[in-house]
């Protein structure tokens, strides 16, 4: 009975669902008349104001076990997200990374970071580190110090170590936890972790994600007292198919009418839309040198809003640092691996049981564990990589990521529709017209989300057989492919336009021979299902600098390169590998007018223009390729 308890009150967790989770409620909800009472049972509340070096104080959360006879560790969490339930007598149903360090009994801490919910002080969304601070000058490293200095002080059965965790943005803020310098701190995980967000949740590479545009309520409007109710609201749209409130809303310029000038993130996100000084200065990637706590990097490889963020703190840290440090990316959406669902399925696709529950307990728990109570020698037996084969459904370990036994290889994209290893001597295009009045769905489906999920598997056959979208495809493997690591498109195309977006999809094409499972939508087979593997977007303004942005010259031939994040599939023998073009992915992204002008944001109605593009039959995809 107990068991069953434990499982069903880790059914929904807080701040590692999805995104509109995390913002509409801050607290563990279950979907079953059965709670669970483990954390009254067993552990003690306590909420402190703990004061900062400014004189700021931070709403803190602490939980005790009840067990005096030893010490424990302390694994905190800071998040914008709320502590809540606030008060000493109500409890979270679930507290710590999961059940099983739950259960064994650690100190666990929440705090509310400046200027959120309960906590004093002005919030500033991703503050910028100062690399020397001075005096009572503060970030969030500061203020990361200054609690863990309190807790290790104040808190009794302490035994003086101290993790870190967090999913989404409380993984900014365990990132931001190790530029603190507190010795105390020995173990870091940051997960889904926000590195920069020009290229994280509302910006990818200078295309402004629209389904996110609602969310920039919860971190626009201010507040200047502490609070344990929420202070802000969503914009009504009055419609549940989202797609057609977009393209009705028309230039993003229209959407000021659902935003004051209060919301200080949408004037921020209006009012930069080049990566300057603003944006740079908030990233946490180019401050990640010499960290010493452990590290472990956690993400899921079907993750629409953090895929930059892990990937690249990872590698940051292990090249600039000499700390012990691994990375774990398994087959999951946006915080899937700190739930408890038995069977993991993202949109269409099953990938495996017990794979969340196989992290929880085999690698998340073992690594704070031993840098907490342990050894703390870096001897952990766990691989510095340990990645999961999204076409293999299997995980795999590796000594370094990306893998040493790679090779790059080019496919070109060539006539009629194929894509091969050599290029046709011939000069060719491939024509397509967008039409920024009918723009390519992201997904079949009609819903309104904050932050889209299963569209990252999602069968593209739709898409395939749209004119605006161009289709390359091999012929049928012959041996398995297995694509581990980054994916580089270089493109030359040319448009009748000064502007354009250029949206690259990586696609396995199934066999016909593929049975459905379950799992699959109803109007849907896996019956030569074409399963998305990887997207991403490249403004073409920002084609040559993300700062200077530039119109392109029409009908000229041009480069652009655009870099997807890393992927580890498998393309077995008998599918296809397929690469898709289109220049439209809405309302996922917004729409390009197709007419340069100073800023997107600003575009009018008649700057929208129908435009044909050409993609040259030398524009190649470079694949990072696993050796036999």
């Amino acid at each position: 009975m107990i068991q069953r308890i434990f499982i069903l009150a880790f059914i929904v967790l807080a701040f590692t669902s999805c995104k509109k989770a995390e913002i509409e409620t801050t607290t563990s909800v279950l979907d079953t008349e059965v709670k669970s009472t483990y954390t009254k049972d067993n552990y003690t509340k306590k909420e402190v104001m703990i004061e900062m070096r400014d004189g700021i104080k931070l709403h803190t959360t602490i939980y005790t076990p009840k067990d005096t006879s030893k010490t424990y560790p302390m694994l905190m969490m800071r998040t914008p997200y709320s502590c809540r339930p606030y008060g000493e007598k109500e409890f979270k149903e679930k507290i710590s990374p999961n059940k099983y360090l739950m259960e064994e009994g650690n100190i666990v801490v929440y705090q509310d970071v400046r200027g959120r919910w309960n906590s004093e002080g002005v919030y500033d969304n991703m503050r910028a580190f100062i690399p020397n601070k001075t005096g009572n000058q503060i970030d969030e490293a500061s203020d990361t110090y200054d609690t863990i200095e309190w807790l290790i002080n104040n808190i009794d059965h302490n035994n003086g170590n101290v993790g870190t965790w967090g999913i989404s943005y409380p993984g900014f803020y365990a990132t931001y936890s190790v530029l603190s310098g507190h010795p105390a701190l020995k173990a870091a995980s940051p997960q889904a972790c926000i590195g920069d967000f020009y290229f994280d949740d509302f910006i990818h590479n200078g295309a402004f994600l629209l389904s996110y545009w609602r969310a920039t309520s919860v971190f626009g409007y201010m507040k200047d007292t502490p609070t344990k109710e929420s202070w802000y609201e969503f914009p009504e749209i009055g419609t549940e198919d989202q797609y057609q409130f977009f393209l009705d809303a028309g230039p993003l310029s229209n959407l000021n009418d659902y935003y004051g000038d209060d919301n200080v993130f949408w004037n921020q996100i209006k009012t930069h839309p080049n990566y300057d000084e603003f944006w740079e200065s908030r990233g946490i990637i180019q401050h990640l040198k010499d960290v010493k706590p452990a590290t472990m990097v956690v993400g899921g490889l079907f993750d629409a809003e953090d895929l930059y963020g892990p990937f690249s703190t990872y590698e940051s840290i292990e090249t600039n640092s000499d700390n012990y440090n691994t990375v774990v990316f398994g087959p999951w959406s946006h915080g899937d691996w700190a739930r408890t669902k038995e069977r993991q399925v993202i949109g269409n696709i099953h990938f495996g049981d017990d794979i969340s529950d196989y992290f929880q307990k085999e690698i998340e728990t073992k690594f704070f564990n031993h840098f907490l109570k342990g050894d703390a020698n870096g001897t952990t037996d766990l691989p510095e990589a340990h990645m999961f084969d999204t076409g293999k459904k299997a995980w795999v370990s590796f000594d370094t990521w990306p893998p040493k036994n790679t090779t790059n290889e080019s496919y070109f994209m060539q006539p009629y529709e194929k894509l091969t290893q050599r290029a046709n001597r011939m000069v060719a295009t491939s024509d397509f017209v967008s039409d920024p009045k009918k723009p390519v769905p992201y997904t079949e489906d009609i819903k309104v989300v904050f932050t889209p999920r299963k569209f990252m598997t999602d069968d593209q056959r739709f898409a395939a057989r749209r004119p605006d979208v161009l289709v390359f495809e091999t012929e049928a493997l012959e041996t398995d492919m297995t694509l581990a690591g980054d994916i580089l498109a270089k493109l030359n195309v040319a448009t009748t336009g000064t502007a354009a977006d250029w949206i690259v999809k990586v696609i396995d094409v199934f066999p016909a021979s593929v049975e459905n499972t379950d799992d699959v939508q109803d109007h849907l087979k896996l019956s030569n299902y074409h399963m998305m593997v990887r997207s991403e977007v490249m403004r073409g303004r920002f084609r040559n600098s993300m700062s200077n942005p530039e119109p392109f010259v029409p009908n000229q031939k041009t480069a652009v390169n655009l870099k997807l994040q890393d992927v580890f599939h498998t393309f077995k023998k008998g599918h296809k590998i397929q690469v898709q073009i289109q220049s439209t992915f809405f309302p996922y992204i917004d729409i390009n007018p197709q007419t340069y002008v100073d800023t997107i944001f600003e575009a009018k109605a008649e700057d929208f223009k129908t435009q044909t593009h050409k993609v040259y039959n030398d524009s190649s995809i470079e694949f990072t390729v696993l050796n036999n």
